[in-house]
């Protein structure tokens, strides 16, 4: 489904004036379409911090002390 919005999206040769464009979301008022498309990378970047963190917890037992360096399993 992904492949198939991305090439969706490739198709509408989207430029820069068309960016800019404002729709109406029901919560946060005017939006732009460069907003828009913005917020979805942010979303799927939150998808693979989330999977980063899971993958990382599995090795918490296994790195010692070197726990106090690593953010990420805190």
């Amino acid at each position: 489904m992904r492949g198939y919005n991305l090439k969706e999206l490739e198709n509408l040769q989207i430029n820069s004036s068309i960016l800019m464009e404002k729709g109406i979301h029901p919560e946060l008022g005017d939006v732009s379409l460069k907003e828009l498309l913005a917020s979805w990378v942010v979303h799927d970047l939150g998808h693979i911090s989330k999977i980063s963190r899971v993958m990382a917890k599995q090795y918490k037992a296994e790195i010692g002390p070197w726990i106090a360096f690593l953010r990420i399993l805190k």
